[in-house]
């Protein structure tokens, strides 16, 4: 990854103050043989080092030429680690890489050795006292490289921004927000460890690693990132291992972020060319499908990383380099045009969330109203901080926010997956206290003071939610903003022998009939994840092959708050006396008419006993205790003819079907309660004859 802070350096001639011991052969007249070989360890890292900043003004990533050099510079200091020159220029080696942590000591030391070794001398060292949480120190550093560098107006828009990151790094510093960041070690190593994103019920997580691998590593020995999984277990993480199916290669693969039903994942990697694309793969069982890339409009020649789906499917936002934004990556929004062929319109830049600086990675919450985005601009403290904004009634996104200290630190802080509850995050990160360059952190919410805590830890994908209270699973807790959807999720399995089942799940908007969201359970776990946004009426249909369907219904008022809701769905084969409870037909309170709402349940039936024409049922119908027990058989056998008569409406011959009325003869439930009323007030069917 660029960054742009590096293209700051240059190479200017040395003097010589205090105790500094140049590379010269008058200061090892003993060790003549030793000085010759540090001198070309010395020599030749410098070259490397010159080429690094060479490659910087070329918009070209000098790492490479960095750790090259820092082989050699590694021998030259064992040998003489008091050269001023020599920790100026490891110290920017580190400065550049995600090891910035290393850099303090050797600018900190080229400065006690001599002040003056280098013109950017100030400018590190106000970067070394900015990793250090030292601002007052680091801003006047950044004041004195400012008025004494004749050149340094050439750099004003980054020297600009450093003193800005000071001045904003204090105030966020000195007013932590309530939160703790704690390194996980599990999902962490000396390498770089970075981009997690997890599934919205938080048992599984994926990731990156630049880790050793089974990939031949490059000159310097470093390792191709590729794509990793990890499962939580009783409450922690285990061993990461590498993604399933044929999506890591020799070359980088970067993960970015699951859908919202963790049935598919974006993800970039590099082509032909050289360049990041972002492609696509898919979940079946336990492997994902080998990655498919999009149309030119997205990938186009340039960098494309760090994309995320938007809540409907109907928009990706990305970071793009080069033609496509301005100053580093920005961040874009591409709409689809044709799904099918995976055609995507030209990308437009976000202007209110891309900066003068680098922009991403970017990911949307399902609420369709909240972006989280890292960035090296805005108010940031260092490096890259997480913010979020909020989509205002234009159509616009709002202003960015960061989300403060300790979640932002003066080092590189972004990728922000976090959970339903807003209790939890995971974040990656090269600040101090890792195993080593980018690690995964948690980050735990503490919300408002005397606030009570969530019971349980329901997981979505980059959110910071507001969960109300669920009747079956969670008490209330309030945290710093709201997600008005509810989240579904669960498994399909056969009722009898326990096993998954793959099976199809259809949404539909009850208000109109249409079918909004459709895809399959997973066939080696029969796990699923529904988000569902609030203002609808939704019906869920679950439907495999030789077993009858089975439906939920979700009324959600617009502004509810949010509402996860657990449920292992038993699938019941297609034979004599299976019953299935129709939870999508509606009808007026005391009233035997169908509503519209229940066209779109009573259709799935309809096709059911067309497709298998030799099905008889009955249709029954059945009431709470409420009121007379005559009344309700009544009104639960209207109801049930009604059913019939809607079948029949719809060509199915009346001789398959029979109407019983049982009024509350048959409770599945308690009747002393509003919610066990509710379960016994229902349509059935049951299978009387295949």
């Amino acid at each position: 990854m660029k960054n742009l802070l590096s293209i700051i350096l240059l190479g200017f001639g040395f003097t010589v103050f205090g105790q500094d011991v140049e590379f010269k052969a008058a200061n090892f007249k003993d060790d003549k043989d030793g000085f010759k070989t540090a001198k070309d360890a010395f020599d030749a890292g410098s070259e490397d080092w010159e080429l690094g900043n060479e490659a910087v003004f070329q918009v070209q990533d000098p790492e490479l030429y960095y750790w090259k050099a820092l082989k050699n510079f590694e021998i030259a200091y064992k040998f003489n680690p008091n050269s001023a020159e020599l920790n100026f220029k490891m110290g920017v080696c580190y400065a550049h890489s995600s090891y910035k942590q290393k850099s303090i000591a050797f600018f900190e030391k080229a400065h006690e050795l001599n002040h003056d070794i280098h013109p950017f001398m100030d400018y590190y060292m106000g970067l070394a006292m900015q990793l250090s949480y030292k601002f007052d120190e680091a801003l006047r550093y950044y004041q004195t490289f400012e008025a004494e560098y004749k050149k340094a107006d050439r750099f004003g828009k980054f020297v600009k921004q450093r003193k800005l990151e000071c001045t904003s790094g204090k105030k966020l510093h000195a007013d932590p927000i309530r939160a703790w960041v704690d390194h996980v070690p599990e999902l962490s190593t000396e390498y770089n460890d970075y981009a997690p994103t997890v599934t919205m019920d938080g048992e599984e997580m994926i990731l990156t690693s630049d880790r050793p691998n089974e990939h031949t590593p490059d000159e310097v020995g470093r390792y191709d990132d590729d794509i990793y999984t990890s499962t939580m277990v009783d409450g922690k993480w285990q061993k990461a291992q590498p993604i399933k199916g044929r999506v890591n290669t020799e070359k980088d693969d970067i993960s970015n972020n699951y859908s919202y039903n963790g049935t598919k994942m974006l993800m970039c990697k590099v082509n032909s060319a050289g360049n990041f694309d972002i492609y696509e793969t898919f979940l079946k069982g336990d492997t994902w499908s080998e990655p498919i890339g999009f149309s030119r409009n997205i990938n186009l020649k340039s960098n494309d990383i760090y994309a995320s789906y938007n809540f409907n499917d109907k928009l990706i936002y990305y970071s793009k380099d080069k033609d496509g934004g301005q100053n580093g990556f920005d961040i874009m929004v591409s709409g689809v045009m044709n799904r099918k062929n995976r055609e995507y319109g030209l990308p437009n830049r976000e202007m209110s969330v891309s900066s003068n600086f680098n922009d991403g990675p970017v990911y949307l919450h399902p609420d369709g109203k909240t972006m989280y985005f890292a960035s090296e601009g805005f108010n940031s403290m260092g490096g890259y901080d997480i913010y979020y904004a909020k989509k205002e009634k234009s159509g616009y996104w709002g202003k960015p926010v960061n989300m403060g200290y300790p979640i932002n630190t003066p080092y590189d802080d972004f990728f922000f997956a976090a959970t339903a509850n807003g209790k939890y995050a995971y974040i990656a990160s090269n600040r101090e206290g890792g195993k080593g360059g980018y690690d995964i952190y948690k980050a735990i919410f503490w919300g408002p003071e005397k606030d009570p805590a969530l019971a349980t830890q329901d997981y979505l994908l980059a959110s910071i939610a507001k969960p109300i209270q669920d009747p079956e699973l969670a008490a209330e807790v309030k945290v710093t903003t709201s997600a008005n959807l509810t989240v579904f999720k669960g498994k399909t399995l056969d009722a009898l022998t326990k096993k998954a089942v793959e099976a199809v799940i259809e949404i539909t908007d009850n208000k109109t009939g249409k079918v909004t969201e459709k895809f399959t359970t997973n066939s080696a776990t029969g796990k699923f994840l529904i988000s569902l946004p609030s203002g609808g009426n939704y019906g869920i249909a679950v439907k495999a092959d030789g077993y009858l369907f089975h439906s939920e219904n979700f009324d959600i008022p617009s502004g509810s708050a949010y509402n996860m809701v657990n449920k292992v769905i038993e699938l019941k084969n297609i034979k004599i006396g299976s019953k299935i409870a129709l939870r999508n037909i509606f009808f007026d309170t005391g009233k035997s008419a169908l509503r519209p709402e229940s066209n779109a349940e009573l259709d799935r039936l309809v096709k059911l006993m067309k497709d298998v024409p030799s099905l008889k049922i009955e249709l029954s119908g059945h009431t709470d205790n409420t009121g007379s027990a005559q009344g309700n058989v009544k009104l639960s056998q209207e109801r049930a003819e009604a059913v019939v008569n809607y079948l029949v409406s719809k060509g199915i011959n009346k001789s398959r079907m029979t109407a019983k009325g049982y009024g509350s003869d048959r409770p599945i439930a308690s009747n002393d309660t509003s919610d066990g009323r509710q379960e016994n007030r229902r349509t059935e069917f049951e299978i009387t004859g295949n």
